[in-house]
């Protein structure tokens, strides 16, 4: 199905007539599609929707009145004999959110994050689709057998759908026809040290190699964009020290060479988590010049400041490092022209002697942000403030996200897609506190924030995802 094919929300005949093969319906006053939130009916059979039809379809095919559904999911049965959920009228049906950059780091650092953990927090954050970074396990995934074993950790432990990137480093270049034939999604690359010694960055010549081959290959090219030339060791344990260290002169120059080498090779390229806006106008004008080349950025430098970041406050720290309140309303206008079109989490947690908080320096400490589980509602609470919709955020999280990986049946309320969606209560507040988060380790800057939004519900090919009960599934490059 194609990914830019709007549903109609207010078919009829037709749209009524599939909707008698369904074997569930989930209605709400509030459901985000391509063509805006309307209210609507999702109809669902064997995991997938097959028709989004207005409230008038469902009265003209004989459904019967309208009940509240219960919480075991099921309201009440239509003539057709499907099951009915009609969600209360302060939650939003969205589509399952995809989050496209999450280190999982099983196996070899499972003690730092693992497939049952960060998959039951992206469940509860309402991700249905994962993406895996090729590091932080050990060994990476920068070889057939290494992706075998990043697969063989994940099975029967998913509480979503999970997909895997592989690297592109000095040593495999000979591994990357392989890896893409054994389904990778595309190949993540550093141009500067990476944090860990197994996974080393590539200079010029091995970065103009990688950009050949990932062309030849018609795949993507994934890229921390950092220049190394423009990094300087931090001469103190501070965060203004640790931020001047790494200016955003080092994410342009990383994006001007990635922009010539994109022109040049025509290799599909992505920015991964974005944090300096004076890259934003380079993104722009080649863009505009149909290179292609494309952009994400993370929940926190969408939301913190490195005005607000007290000494010894690491749990804070990531690279690119979170830069000014003025740097981030800047960002945030490259998010809202789309020239940064995706909203990802960097999901990179640790255990937390290595942040060493309150205790450790800036420099030394891992660079990482925990989000995984909180990324819907910390931009939903920013992007309210900003007058922007719940259509925009889904646009961010799930459908661009879906579409950079090739997904075509994921991230959208359409007819044809995979039934994964969330019941979000946009209005709804709470605090951030260890107990509610689910990820192996519960240290993340937002402890302690009020957020706006709440997951209440999680359908994964329209199945309630249940904890303890892993239905996720492996996926390939298609």
């Amino acid at each position: 199905m194609n990914g830019d094919q709007p549903p109609n929300p207010k078919a009829s005949g037709p749209a009524a007539a599939a909707a008698v093969g369904a074997d569930l319906v989930i209605c709400a006053k509030r459901v985000v599609t391509p063509a805006g939130i309307v209210e609507a009916e999702v109809h669902i059979r064997d995991g997938v929707i097959i028709a989004v039809t207005g409230a008038a379809d469902r009265t003209a095919a004989g459904a019967g009145p309208r009940s509240v559904g219960t919480a075991a999911g099921v309201g009440w049965v239509s003539p057709h004999g499907a099951g009915v959920i009609e969600l209360p009228d302060d939650e939003v049906l969205m589509p399952g959110l995809v989050d496209t950059h999450v280190h999982i780091n099983e196996p070899g650092r499972t003690d730092w994050e693992g497939f049952t953990t960060a998959t039951a927090a992206a469940a509860a954050g309402g991700i249905t689709t994962l993406i895996d970074m090729p590091l932080n396990s050990i060994p990476p995934t920068t070889d057939v057998a290494a992706l075998a074993a990043k697969q063989r950790a994940a099975a029967g432990k998913c509480a979503v759908d999970v997909g895997f990137w592989a690297g592109a480093v000095p040593a495999n270049a000979a591994d990357r026809r392989g890896l893409h034939e054994a389904g990778v999604f595309g190949f993540k690359c550093f141009l500067v040290d990476s944090g860990v010694p197994e996974f080393p960055p590539l200079d010029d010549e091995e970065l103009t190699t990688a950009l050949r081959q990932v062309a030849e290959l018609g795949s993507l090219l994934v890229v921390h964009a950092e220049d190394p030339a423009h990094l300087a060791p931090p001469s103190g344990g501070s965060y203004p020290e640790f931020l001047r260290s790494r200016p955003a002169a080092a994410e342009t120059a990383a994006v001007a060479r990635l922009i010539g080498g994109a022109r040049a090779s025509g290799t599909r390229v992505h920015v991964l988590h974005l944090s300096a806006a004076e890259a934003v106008p380079l993104l722009a004008a080649a863009q505009a010049d149909g290179v292609a080349i494309t952009a994400e950025t993370c929940p926190h430098y969408l939301a913190l400041a490195a005005e607000d970041i007290r000494p010894g406050q690491t749990q804070f720290k990531c690279c690119p490092p979170i830069r000014e309140a003025a740097n981030r309303e800047r960002l945030w206008a490259g998010v809202a022209d789309g020239v940064v079109g995706c909203v990802v989490s960097d999901h990179s947690p640790c255990p937390p002697e290595l942040k060493g908080v309150g205790a450790a320096d800036f420099a030394s400490a891992w660079g990482g942000i925990s989000s995984v589980q909180l990324g819907l509602p910390v931009v939903w609470t920013q992007a309210a403030e900003r007058g922007h919709d719940l259509a925009d955020v889904a646009r961010w999280m799930a459908a661009s996200p879906a579409k950079l990986a090739g997904l075509a049946d994921k991230g959208s309320i359409t007819a044809g897609y995979a039934a994964d969606l969330v019941a979000f209560a946009p209005d709804e507040e709470f605090v951030v506190e260890p107990d509610r988060l689910r990820t192996r380790h519960r240290l993340t800057p937002y402890l302690g924030r009020r957020l706006r939004g709440v997951v209440r519900r999680t359908w994964l090919r329209g199945e309630p995802v249940t904890e303890g009960q892993p239905a996720g599934r492996l996926l390939w490059r298609p």
